[in-house]
């Protein structure tokens, strides 16, 4: 929860080649809000990642998702995203403020009597419940204590098959950022296509 990381990112969205070229023409960026995204609501980016980008789109053709745009030519946008106020997983600060958020989200849980969400999936855990409904109580929280808003979130996630025996580097290891305010993305660009080439 900082300003301290560098300014800006490149980052990269992947979607539909329609969706695409919306957004290349200034069309607004869809907020994700489902109730396992990794980092809460807001409108997902692969840092550095074109290539990652293309590959989520290409899955999503693959097996489709409730509710979001149909894929039907995997593409990707490149932006720049402007960090700025950001709940930043990769930093010391960010990890313990999380962990605080999740012992008070837990009480609240056992308070209410409600079932306590969980991560699900194969060994990546590919449907976070858990992990997206304690980042968007920590919103929530900073909404109701008029608190600075998080403009994004940004987190590592280790991901895929070890690339070889006991390996600590993973097939499918990225930097996901989640940008909550809209105004932080400054600009969208067209990914050449030699940068759209999955592993």
């Amino acid at each position: 929860m900082h300003e301290l990381s560098a300014s800006f990112a490149l980052a990269y969205h992947g979607c539909d080649r329609s969706v695409a070229e919306g957004l290349l023409k200034n069309s607004p960026f869809r907020m994700s809000q489902n109730e396992y995204d990794w980092l809460g609501s807001g409108v997902y980016f692969w840092e550095s990642n074109p290539a990652r980008a293309f590959d989520w789109a290409r899955h999503l053709k693959r097996v489709g998702r409730r509710g979001g745009v149909k894929i039907k030519q995997p593409y990707a946008v490149g932006a720049v995203i402007d960090l700025g106020y950001c709940l930043d997983l990769i930093s010391t600060t960010g990890i313990e403020f999380v962990k605080e958020a999740y012992a008070d989200f837990k009480d609240y849980m056992d308070e209410s009597g409600a079932k306590m969400p969980t991560n699900r999936g194969t060994d990546d855990l590919l449907q976070r419940y858990l992990d997206c409904a304690v980042i968007n109580h920590i919103h929530s929280i900073n909404k109701r204590a008029k608190r600075k808003p998080f403009e994004t979130v940004r987190g590592v996630f280790l991901e895929g098959k070890r690339i070889y025996e006991t390996s600590g580097f993973h097939e499918k290891t990225h930097i996901q950022i989640c940008v909550r305010n809209l105004s932080n993305i400054k600009g969208v660009f067209r990914v050449p296509s030699n940068q759209l080439v999955s592993a």
